[in-house]
């Protein structure tokens, strides 16, 4: 191999094989993270009886437009996780914000169902973490 080869190759790929599998991890988990949202969202507005509400929560609110926020913020969530697989730069993005602001969602979702909402947030910690470990580095100049 010349070293023109080795060069070209250096500068198109800083993380390999390794900065794409921790994407595709992200992509998974936001599309898992998204379909668990949708089911929280149809959840809450076909039924509010399924649910019990902790008594004098700091954060009290409509269960139903709760539904209706995570019902539209999981359809955006799947779509983002279904973007990283082509690898743009503004699909990582997306998918640090709105997992950002699923986690977000996901604590004030804490009185109506607790261990879900941990479970959300604790995928969509490992989603930011995957998200900023896979951005490749730029190579040095030499």
């Amino acid at each position: 191999m010349t070293t023109t080869g080795m060069h070209q190759r250096r500068e198109t790929g800083g993380g390999g094989a390794w900065a794409s599998s921790w994407t595709a991890f992200a992509a998974v988990m936001m599309i898992f993270g998204g379909v668990m949202a949708i089911f929280e969202g149809i959840s809450a507005i076909a039924e509010d009886d399924v649910f019990v509400l902790t008594r004098n929560y700091a954060y009290n609110f409509n269960l139903t437009s709760w539904g209706w926020i995570h019902l539209s913020l999981g359809v955006l969530v799947i779509l983002a996780g279904a973007a990283l697989f082509t690898g743009a730069m503004w699909a990582r993005v997306v998918g640090v914000v709105l997992a950002g602001l699923s986690m977000i969602a996901n604590f004030m979702w804490l009185p109506y169902y607790p261990v879900w909402a941990i479970v959300l947030i604790a995928v969509d910690a490992f989603v930011i973490w995957a998200l900023c470990v896979g951005i490749s580095r730029q190579p040095r100049t030499e």
